[in-house]
């Protein structure tokens, strides 16, 4: 039994989370330059590539720096709001270890890292939101960034339902926070429109949906889908066991991952529907999946559950060298 506490212990703790982050760096660095990265679409006016920063060893620790950006705000998140039931680092190893998996994602600072730190950033004013019928200011500056960001690409859409049900959730949208919410998504429009930067007849790009096998090697895309299915797939199924352990608690925490539950549902269906984007939408989704194994990790009271979570590392740590390697 003390062995297993200790297997528990480890794995919980800032020991483990600072060797998966050792790990991904190194997998940044030594995949940086090798592994081709698929085109993304456009936004409504404007393009963003994928790739934010060319391939290279500046593009790859830029991207190890804004995922270890991300990490250290979750457990900030975690730390005022406590939407794990405890005080545990395995989430953040846990995403490492998904990025870790994916080269293509890890390699290069990319639209999807800057996804998922976009995401992170508004949980952050979300959260604070909660139960406070004076936070237009927070909607409205939420949902001007994220107009924004869709200006140059459409992969960012998927934020806006996600926090317009959120500020819902926190019992923060009444007619005055929806009227912010409306402003903040005009707000963009009005500026690049008003200023005659865009005209909406000739300049508005609709949404290109592509195979994303149209611009990766065969044995990169067999893995890389396949791979993505799984953690599709493993996302909602483990969603689906901790919601009857997670209803089971104060509202206040229900709320909070009620979120992270609809940015899953949204993640995966935006994947099934653009293809051509799943590698942004992938780092979104590895996020929600760690979230949904640390509450697994840390809801069970099972003394050799650390097992799975061997078992998990040893799946990415594999899946990250054959990608490596093909």
């Amino acid at each position: 039994m003390k062995i297993d506490e200790r297997n528990i212990d480890w794995l919980n703790g800032r020991t483990f989370m600072t060797i998966t982050d050792i790990l991904l760096a190194i997998m940044a660095v030594l995949s940086s330059g090798r592994v081709p990265v698929a085109e993304a679409g456009s936004g409504i006016f404007f393009e963003m590539p994928t790739v934010l920063v060319e391939p290279g060893l500046p593009s790859a620790l830029i991207n190890v720096a804004c995922l270890v950006g991300i990490g250290a705000l979750m457990l900030l998140i975690n730390k005022v709001f406590s939407f794990v039931r405890s005080m545990t680092s395995i989430f953040v190893s846990a995403f490492f270890l998904l990025e870790f998996a994916v080269p293509a994602t890890s390699s290069v600072f990319n639209t999807g890292t800057a996804l998922c730190l976009i995401l992170v950033l508004g949980v952050l004013a979300l959260f604070a939101s909660y139960e406070d019928l004076h936070s237009q200011g927070r909607i409205y500056l939420t949902m001007t960034i994220l107009a924004t960001a869709c200006l140059w690409q459409w992969a960012f859409l998927i934020l806006i339902p996600a926090f317009a049900i959120g500020f819902m959730y926190m019992r923060a949208m009444d007619f005055r926070g929806f009227l912010a919410m409306l402003l903040g998504l005009a707000t963009p429009f009005w500026i690049v429109i008003g200023l005659g930067i865009v005209n909406p007849a000739t300049d508005f790009k609709p949404l290109a949906i592509n195979a994303v096998w149209a611009t990766l090697d065969l044995s990169q895309t067999r893995l890389l889908v396949g791979w993505a299915a799984v953690v599709a797939v493993l996302s909602l199924v483990l969603t689906v066991m901790n919601l009857s352990t997670i209803l089971n608690y104060r509202l206040q925490f229900r709320v909070y991952n009620a979120f992270f539950i609809v940015v899953t549902l949204l993640s995966v269906l935006a994947m099934c529907i653009d293809y051509r984007d799943m590698l942004v939408f992938l780092p979104l989704l590895n996020l929600c999946l760690a979230i949904q194994l640390a509450h697994t990790f840390t809801l069970s009271t099972q003394p050799k559950r650390h097992y799975v979570m061997w078992a998990f590392v040893a799946a990415t740590l594999a899946v990250g060298i054959s990608s490596l390697t093909l």
